[in-house]
């Protein structure tokens, strides 16, 4: 918890840019001035002591317009609990990270940043002062994008809902508030915000004023009395900083402050920065240059300088004052000082929103980046902030800027960029401005440019403003494509007709053929094969199409590809009944001698469904006529090949599809004896799968052959980078280096590009190199890959060569190679392992030469850090010590980290106990930190005895523990069954905690004079031990006697409630709170459970209500509220309220990270609801056949399960038939993996046993059946469905593995006598058990009272499965290479 003080300190605003009176602008705060200490902010102190009789005469009393704090209300939660408070704290902190980073970076808050934040604290529904004052001052001078006006209305906004959660508000708010005003030129009355802080019980002493309000007493002096005496006369009570306002006064009012400046110096004063800043603003609103340049030569010739930021001042006084041709000599005076860039860019954005956009661009030109070219020669693209914010302000002469900073070669594109940000920001007539001007240019102008303004009228239905994006295309001679009608023009309007009618269009139009998609195909009287039907991509609309193909006589494949014609030959067919087939066999079987007119092949797996379909459909005519009525998937392929060659036709693309298949199933002789007999029409898609296949099975002569010959073919083609690869470490390992060299050259002259899987492949090849110690092939590779420039070197790909140099025990070697890579690559790999072997070695010379390298390239302090961590992994423990007491040194808490995870995860407790030891006197050393990795250690090894010393330890080097600490070591003693020595600190989690008598005493007996405060603290800790109904009863006993409470006990009892699904009693709790707080609403979190509440009680259209209402309010729910909410209207077969929710959720501007598949599997629930089961069927299939590439590993488990529960076998059998369809037609497997896992889940082993037999693939998907083994032995009692599995599917996983997990499981069923027999059975077998196994089964016996046959493995369970884990990673690699 911050302390007020320490939070004071923390949260000031340097006082300089924010001290002056209306009129005296200021474009925006100092950089880094945010915060207390920050770099080049001046912070003055200013005098408090003015007598109070003073205040109301006030120079603004006068004004028309006034501003008024709002009253504050409720009561203050700061002091409910210690866990509120820790809260709020460490809400407070992230809050200040976010902004203290935006001010450092850029000088400025965005107002998006700062709503975000906001929203944040809301949502919590605990907003704390800190928060509160932190928001708020950051609404000033900080929000230079904002005009004025709406920073003030930002802050009473922020005013408001923080007090309506229950801020507590002090003297200090209200200065931060004033500041606000100020800042933002806001009108208001002192004496009336003066009264509602008196009115707000707030103290209004002299030294808790405001500075400012000491500036309008000053103020008050000199327009009363004007003169000279009565300033020496208050000198000495006035501060410095009151004499600068005093002085922009006089500057106005009369025309000359040389007398002031006497008055100053002779008072003691001597002008500093800040009074001729003030000096040179008030010249600079009057227009007068040459007193400003009088005064800057005056400066010039002082000890005094004037900083850019200063100066900048003076330029936006300038043209505020609409001297904006003065500009240009002061902007000449600046130095570009460190920083100069974010503060000129605030400097622009306060003059964009002042109006002031020409004078932004005269100083943008003088950003100093902007005189050099990028190392390529082009024009880099600087300015697109100002571009943005001239949209944003809809400035009409923003077409002129962006032909200034395109003629003045700052942008190279800044017409697109501003399109962009118009578009964006939905300025529809600013964008068809632009798209002219684009089109005057010659640039183009595409239909997806006005996609954006479209989607913002389709979201609301706004069917004119479709219209005048429509005419504004036609207006710039862009016809809307099929795309753009489907997606963002037919869908905002009712129907078909409506949409013909709107836009006037005719039937051959390319609208129709949108309609196509959303409508139906009796929409169109034309066929694809007509000259007039618009070109089209098939896939857009190939399922809508189906319905209309049945209706049609006659159709044309040929215009379309043999693939696309495939698949929609297939769906045509699996969407026709029985009937339906056997009355059009004769059209079908036209359709077939169609295709084979054209020469259109289908592939082999779409094949396969079209026959399985004809065939259960009863007519083995029509399917003779088909493709071929050979059986087997090669026998296919090779039969129509050679019907192909017969009948002198092409067979390149037939060939290349038997090649890739024999490949798939790594049949590579018979592979290269077809490629023998036809490689005269090889292509270079079969030469590619082909060369990989050799690659893998270690084949290096045929694949360089066939290589060879593929550059014979075409030598300009270029495989990809994955082959490439394969074949360098194929080349590499037979020690053919130069043909590996000349691949690596060949991937730089084809350009081939090597993205993330790619380079993490090229380190395996060079690492299987270094694991021989081949330090020459190594070298070789690394120097040409670098060189070449195929990647970028990085420490992870130097590390191979330092690898094969340790290998062979070369440390020196090593070494050597690792100061080259640094000179060459800046990069420094296995330094440590490096060391280390050194110092085990005891090779002193070379250590010597590698810690001076170090040194001298990266600083003594990380050479002697290294040189530590070297002794302490080696156990040098003495010379360790001797190490960290070098004088001068520092603690780096990443450094110390770094060595305390290694330590923890190695299991490694005597190195990391020394290393907390001798780090005792080291200088900024986190003790508390120190000692908490070492209970993380005792922890993970269940040593409370050493936990136990650690604490003794910390006692004695009087430690002050934190309470994470705290409740570490509580937890490690509590699970061993000792007495915990200390109060384990409260915290949000923590339930049934032992009340203490004092709390029992109150329970009982109400006192007499109990406070709000008091109920408050007592409902709080009630409703964190989820004791709602009580919490219930002293809030009803509170109402009883007229208590008043704030409207966060409320909200919390509310939510305790709800959590146990007390929703009446929740709903009277906010009548009450109604009744004494008007306008209470609930917070975002008790909103939530409301929605969660209601959907268990099928209260769905209730729940969807309350949900509209939340986003009203700007409130987020959570993502389990929407979560529930999808699954209850998927119950009900609300289709329509799902595709509601989602596109309520994509509106929100927060994320919620949920995932598309909670919509799609409720809609597909919500169909099979409905009895539409074949809608639920189709929609599962596009997804999984049209979905995209990560569409492929989509689950659909919870539809099985959900579907299984019910009982709902129909559903069921179609789901299945659905699965087995995908699967052994287009081998998507994850569907019929699903239902299989679905069906062990149930127990119905026997559905599952068949489903196998159907789908044979499932039992190859052995990654997702050891996920589904993995989360099944995380709980106990699910032994046998591990075992069920295993005997459906014996190969998944190795024994070895199934093993482990079986023992596993038995550790979690306290079945000892079963885990004998498997240790028995292992023993058996021959196999020897791995550490883990044999730990686990150690537990087992120790906990029944019995002595195990073996010595108990001595290390922590997490350290046996990391030691585990890292050898399946090292054996995975091994069997990829």
């Amino acid at each position: 918890m911050v302390s007020p003080s320490a939070s004071a300190r923390v949260l000031r605003f340097s006082p300089s840019p924010l001290l002056y009176v209306p009129g005296a602008a200021k474009y925006g705060p100092p950089r880094s001035g945010l915060y207390c200490g920050a770099v080049g902010a001046r912070a003055i102190r200013v005098s408090a002591r003015v007598h109070r009789y003073l205040l109301p005469a006030w120079p603004c009393a006068s004004l028309r317009q006034y501003g008024v704090a709002p009253q504050q209300q409720g009561v203050s939660k700061d002091e409910a609990s210690i866990g509120l408070r820790t809260k709020q704290a460490q809400q407070f902190d992230w809050a200040l990270a976010k902004l203290d980073s935006s001010v450092r970076r850029t000088g400025r808050v965005t107002k998006t940043l700062l709503l975000r934040i906001f929203h944040d604290i809301c949502r919590t529904g605990y907003p704390s002062g800190n928060q509160a004052l932190l928001l708020l001052r950051s609404c000033g001078s900080l929000l230079p994008e904002m005009p004025l006006a709406e920073r003030t209305e930002l802050a009473h906004r922020i005013w408001d809902k923080l007090q309506e959660l229950g801020a507590s508000y002090d003297a200090s708010h209200y200065n931060a508030l004033l500041k606000v005003y100020l800042q933002n030129e806001h009108k208001f009355s002192p004496t009336d915000f003066l009264a509602k802080m008196e009115e707000a019980s707030v103290p209004a002493r002299i030294i808790k004023l405001s500075p400012i309000i000491q500036i309008y007493i000053a103020y008050l002096f000199i327009c009363l009395y004007r003169t000279a005496l009565l300033l020496r006369m208050f000198a000495p009570l006035l501060s410095v900083l009151v004499l600068h306002h005093c002085l922009v006064c006089v500057c106005r009012d009369m025309g000359s402050a040389e007398g002031i400046l006497s008055v100053m110096k002779g008072a003691g004063i001597e002008p500093g920065p800040d009074t001729y800043l003030a000096l040179l603003s008030a010249y600079a609103e009057k227009g007068d240059i040459a007193k400003i340049k009088l005064t800057l030569e005056t400066v010039d010739n002082t000890d005094t300088s004037l900083m850019d930021r200063d100066l900048m001042q003076v330029v936006f006084s300038l043209a505020k004052a609409g001297y904006e041709q003065h500009v240009p000599e002061v902007v000449e005076r600046m130095r570009h000082e460190r920083g100069y860039v974010p503060d000129a860019m605030n400097l622009c954005l306060s003059l964009i929103t002042q109006g002031r956009e020409d004078t932004a661009l005269t100083v943008l030109k003088t950003f100093p980046s902007l005189q050099v070219e990028s190392e390529n020669g082009e024009v880099p693209d600087l300015g697109n902030f100002f571009l943005r914010h001239c949209v944003n302000m809809e400035k009409v002469s923003v077409d002129f800027h962006t032909k200034e900073l395109k003629d003045a070669k700052l942008h190279s594109g800044p017409l697109q960029f501003t399109l962009y940000c118009a578009v964006e920001a939905n300025k529809t007539r600013l964008a068809m401005e632009l798209m002219t001007d684009m089109k005057a240019e010659g640039l183009p102008i595409r239909p997806h440019f006005f996609w954006p303004l479209l989607t913002h009228h389709q979201r609301d239905k706004n069917i004119p403003g479709i219209l005048e994006v429509l005419r504004g295309m036609q207006q710039l001679e862009v016809m809307p494509d099929v795309e753009t009608y489907s997606n963002y023009v037919v869908p905002a309007f009712p129907n078909m007709d409506a949409a013909r009618a709107a836009l006037q269009v005719k039937r051959g139009h390319v609208l129709i053929v949108a309609a196509l998609i959303y409508i139906n195909m009796s929409f169109c009287s034309l066929t694809v094969s007509s000259p007039t039907f618009p070109a089209t991509d098939l896939s857009v609309f190939r399922g809508s199409l189906i319905s209309g193909f049945k209706r049609l006589s006659v159709w044309s494949f040929s215009l379309f590809p043999a693939e696309n014609v495939a698949y929609f030959l297939y769906n045509l067919i699996d969407s026709m009944t029985e009937g339906e087939v056997q009355a059009k066999e004769e059209k079908l079987r036209q359709y077939f001698a169609q295709l084979k007119s054209l020469n259109v092949f289908i592939p082999v797996t779409i094949y396969r469904g079209i026959r399985n379909i004809l065939d259960a459909y009863h007519v083995p005519e029509l399917i003779k006529e088909s493709i071929s009525t050979a059986e087997g998937r090669f026998v296919v392929l090779e039969t129509r090949l050679a019907e192909l060659r017969a009948e002198g036709k092409p067979v390149s693309a037939v060939l290349k599809q038997l090649i890739q298949a024999l490949c798939a199933e790594e049949k590579l002789e018979r592979a290269l004896e077809i490629k023998a007999q036809f490689e005269q029409d090889m292509v270079v898609g079969a030469y590619a799968v082909l060369i990989n296949l050799c690659s893998r099975h270690d084949n290096a002569d045929e694949a360089m052959n066939l290589k060879r010959e593929l550059a014979r073919k075409d030598s300009h083609v270029a495989l990809d980078a994955t082959k490439y690869l394969a074949l360098v470490r194929v080349l590499s390992k037979h020690g053919r280096l130069e043909e590996a060299i000349d691949m690596l050259k060949e991937m730089k002259e084809k350009d081939v590009v090597l993205n993330d899987s790619v380079v993490t492949q090229l380190f395996h090849v060079l690492n299987a190199a270094a694991m021989k110690g081949d330090v020459a092939t190594v070298q070789r590779l690394q120097d040409t890959t670098f060189a070449l420039g195929l990647v970028k070197p990085t420490a992870n790909l130097c590390s191979p060569l330092i690898s094969a140099h340790l290998e062979s025990g070369n440390y020196s070697g090593a070494l050597e190679a690792a100061m080259e890579c640094h000179q060459q690559y800046n990069q420094l790999p296995r330094i440590h392992d490096i060391i280390c072997g050194l110092v085990e070695k005891g090779e002193m010379e070379t250590l010597q030469k590698a810690m001076d390298f170090i040194s001298q390239e990266r600083g003594e302090m990380t050479m002697l850090y290294d040189l530590f961590f070297a002794f302490m992994q080696t156990r040098r423990y003495k010379e360790a010590r001797k190490i960290i007491e070098t004088p001068g040194l520092r603690a780096r808490p990443g450094r110390l980290q770094w060595f305390a995870e290694k330590c923890i995860a190695n299991n490694q407790m005597e190195a990391l106990e020394n290393m907390v030891d001798v780090t005792e006197k080291l200088f900024e050393c986190d003790r508390d930190e120190m000692y908490h990795y070492l209970l993380r250690l005792c922890q993970e090894s269940n040593d409370w005895r050493k936990a136990e010393a650690v604490w003794t330890k910390m006692q004695e080097e009087n430690v002050i523990p934190r309470e994470k600490t705290l409740r570490l070591l509580a937890n490690i003693l509590k699970s061993s069954g000792q007495v915990v020595p200390f109060d384990v600190p409260e915290a949000w989690y923590e339930e049934d905690k032992p009340k203490s008598a004092e709390f029992l005493l109150k329970e009982k007996s109400l006192v007499p004079n109990e406070t709000p405060t008091d109920y408050q603290l007592r409902l709080v800790t009630l409703c964190k031990r989820g004791k709602g109904k009580e919490a219930f009863n002293l809030l009803k006993d509170a109402d009883k006697k007229g208590v008043v409470l704030g409207p966060a006990p409320y909200d919390g009892v509310i939510r305790s409630l709800l959590a146990a699904g007390s929703l009446e009693d929740a709903m009277a709790v906010r009548e009450i709170a109604i009744s004494h707080i008007p306008g209470f609403k609930l917070s975002d979190m008790a909103s939530s459970l409301l929605i969660i509440t209601q959907v268990k009680r099928n209260e769905v259209k209730d729940a969807m209500a309350h949900l509209k209402t939340m986003l009203q309010l700007d409130q987020v729910p959570s993502q389990l509220a929407i979560t529930r909410l999808v699954q209850g209207l998927g119950s009900h077969g609300d289709v329509h309220g799902i595709e509601e929710v989602e596109g309520l959720v994509k509106a929100l501007g927060t994320s919620l990270n949920l995932s598309r598949m909670v919509f799609l599997n409720n809609t597909v629930l919500a169909h099979i609801k409905n009895g539409d089961v074949d809608r639920a069927v189709e929609s599962l299939e596009t997804l999984y056949t049209q979905g995209g590439d990560t569409a492929h590993t989509s689950s659909v488990a919870f539809v099985f399960r959900k579907v299984i529960e019910e009982n709902n076998d129909a559903a069921l059998d179609k789901l299945s038939a659905m699965a087995e369809r995908l699967a052994n037609h287009f081998a998507l497997y994850r569907p019929a993996t699903d239902l299989f896992m679905q069906y062990l889940e149930a127990g119905r082993v026997e559905e599952a046993k068949f489903m196998l037999q159907r789908c044979a693939a499932i039992a190859e998907q052995r990654e997702i059946l050891l996920s589904y083994m993995t989360k099944a032995a995380q709980e106990p009692g699910q032994v046998n469905k591990i075992k069920t599995m295993k005997e459906l599917v014996p190969d998944f996983v190795d024994k070895e593995t199934l093993y482990s997990y079986l023992m596993k499981c038995y550790g979690l069923d306290k079945d000892l006598a079963s885990a004998k027999a498997l240790h028995d059975q292992v023993q058996q077998e021959g196999m020897q058990p791995d550490e883990l196994f044999l730990k686990r089964l150690a537990v087992l016996y120790r906990d029944a009272g019995e002595a195990a046959p073996f010595q108990e493995p001595p290390e922590s369970f997490k350290f046996y499965a990391e030691k585990l884990r890292e050898k399946t990673k090292a054996q995975t690699a091994s069997a990829d290479d």
